[in-house]
């Protein structure tokens, strides 16, 4: 298990918010920070605060993905025509993880990233191990047959927890779905506010 799973519930606490809206959050019962001085009172946050908390919040959802890598994909948002902020939002939904978990093939993101690397999913019928692939509209993703009957999917497919949003096609009869299309803010079901825009604001400082 990955270091980053290990301690995906410290995000939580330390950003103070249910990141993935999950039942089994430590932060459902410790509405504070991780560590010694976790109990102190919350500082108002400057400008500066406000915006870095919003990029660590979008960061931290989509499997705390790197700086590098959220930094990158900020940069193709602004190349990009339209709301950068609602560009970034698309070009992480389209991110093969992401997409996966939407799908509800795994529990959580981390175990999406998990799931692709070992070469359980393939894209239009060639396998993928790039977490970060990025999938088009219309492209079809499903689990390899050898894995179709893995508990993890099968849990993760019978449970209530989240729904899978309308521009994403599942068939849990042949474990596979089709990426619709690109979303924007309003139709990403994300449990907690997000704020694009102050990501945005944060970069061009």
């Amino acid at each position: 298990m990955s270091k980053r799973e290990n301690s995906k519930y410290k995000i939580n606490r330390r950003l103070g918010v249910n990141l993935w809206g999950r039942p089994k959050s430590p932060y459902n019962r410790r509405e504070y920070g991780p560590g010694q001085h976790g109990q102190a009172r919350r500082r108002k946050l400057s400008d500066f605060g406000v915006q870095l908390q919003a990029k660590q919040k979008l960061k931290g959802y989509y499997g705390n993905i790197t700086e590098r890598q959220f930094r990158r994909v900020y940069e193709e948002a602004v190349r990009r025509r339209g709301d950068t902020g609602e560009n970034l939002i698309e070009l992480l939904e389209r991110r093969l993880d992401a997409v996966i978990y939407r799908m509800k093939f795994v529990p959580t993101v981390f175990a999406a990233r998990q799931f692709i690397n070992h070469g359980h999913i393939r894209v239009n019928g060639r396998r993928v191990n790039v977490p970060s692939f990025q999938v088009r509209d219309g492209d079809e993703v499903e689990i390899k047959e050898k894995s179709k009957d893995l508990a993890i999917v099968l849990e993760s497919i019978a449970s209530s927890e989240r729904d899978v949003p309308d521009y994403i096609e599942v068939d849990y009869n042949k474990m596979k779905g089709r990426f619709v299309r690109g979303p924007g803010l309003a139709d990403v079901p994300y449990p907690v506010r997000m704020e694009p825009n102050l990501v945005t604001e944060y970069y061009s400082r």
